[in-house]
């Protein structure tokens, strides 16, 4: 399945139904009088959010979205069938923007959640509704109302414990194929990954997703490179797991490159909790690892992890330092426990 974190959609809800216009005509009933029913109300468009989904690509092929009409009125005082609701099922994490994508109409982050974005158009009034003491016999009716529409974008950000930031070719791929159960592409080559990737890690019997985020490069928050379009991502990620190639020519250089994107980029990035990890160190002299770690860690101020996920060298702390990571995050957002008990 391809991953589509972006679609255009149209939306419009149904229009009510017109009212009827009918008299009775009933033997042995003098001045029988109006019965005509209302109309029925259109159906609304609701948006969901539902597991089970993580990509948008559905909506590649499926565009329009109209939700039906309500039915017309009719004699003796028939009300006519309102249109049923459409609902638009969409992964957690996705958002509901304005055609000029500037202002957010809705945002879903919890399975379940449910919002009527456009409501159908109420019946029209039958003729019955217009009969008074000065006019018995009313001929009007109303229309019924008209319906919504509307382009909308729909942007999906995903939901993972924790995200895998660095430079391309930092190692983050075969991180992620090492410890869950993705199957995300390695190459020697930048940019091999293009889309996000998630995977579910295990530890200590405890179960956690990891998004692998397509590598950034200088600039990325103002729009170069591909990365800028997945720094919405890292928003849903609860902590960062930061590495740093250590094979290539300046690794502090590169720490500060992925850092300074982020700080760029704001909308809270800067302030997540971070694991520091200096990878590929299967590749280097154990004195080059130590020298590079010790300048890493001058400069950033925290003593980074040893990883290689190739050779699977610290995968195993790192699985832990993330779940000491999530412990507390996890238990700020536990609901309080209920302290009522009976008088």
């Amino acid at each position: 399945m391809h991953f589509l974190d972006q679609a255009k959609i149209f939306v419009r809800s149904g229009a009510g139904g017109p009212g009827a216009v009918s008299f009775r005509r009933e033997k042995y009933i003098e001045y029988g009088g109006p019965n005509g029913g209302n109309g029925g109300k259109g159906g609304d468009i609701i948006f969901e959010a539902v597991t089970g989904l993580n990509t948008l690509i559905d909506f590649r092929y499926t565009q329009h979205f109209r939700a039906p009409r309500g039915e017309s009125g009719a004699g003796t005082n028939r009300t006519g069938a309102g249109g049923e609701d459409l609902i638009i099922k969409v992964p957690v994490g996705t958002q509901v923007l304005s055609e000029d994508k500037e202002e957010i109409l809705a945002d879903f982050t919890k399975p379940g959640e449910r919002v009527v974005f456009l409501r159908g158009g109420d019946g029209g009034r039958g003729n019955a509704s217009y009969k008074t003491s000065t006019n018995r016999a009313p001929r009007q009716h109303g229309p019924g109302w008209p319906s919504q529409e509307m382009y909308v974008w729909l942007r999906l950000k995903l939901l993972a414990d924790a995200g895998l930031v660095g430079l391309p070719n930092a190692g983050k791929s075969t991180f992620i194929n090492a410890v869950t159960n993705a199957a995300a592409k390695v190459g020697d080559y930048p940019f091999t990954t293009i889309r996000p990737q998630l995977g579910v890690a295990s530890r200590h019997g405890r179960e956690f997703v990891i998004a692998d985020i397509p590598g950034l490069i200088e600039g990325a928050a103002d729009g170069a490179g591909i990365g800028d379009r997945f720094l919405g991502h890292i928003e849903r990620c609860r902590i960062l797991l930061h590495l740093v190639d250590g094979t290539q020519d300046d690794p502090i250089e590169a720490w500060r490159v992925v850092r300074g994107e982020l700080d760029a980029y704001g909308a809270g990035l800067e302030d997540k909790p971070e694991i520091l990890a200096l990878n590929k160190v299967d590749a280097l002299d154990p004195k080059d690892v130590a020298k590079i770690a010790k300048k890493l860690a001058k400069a950033s101020g925290v003593e980074p992890l040893l990883l290689s996920g190739a050779g699977g060298t610290g995968v195993d702390e790192a699985l832990d330092r993330i779940v000491a990571a999530l412990a507390p995050i996890e238990a700020k957002e536990a609901p309080e426990p209920d302290t009522w008990s009976p008088v």
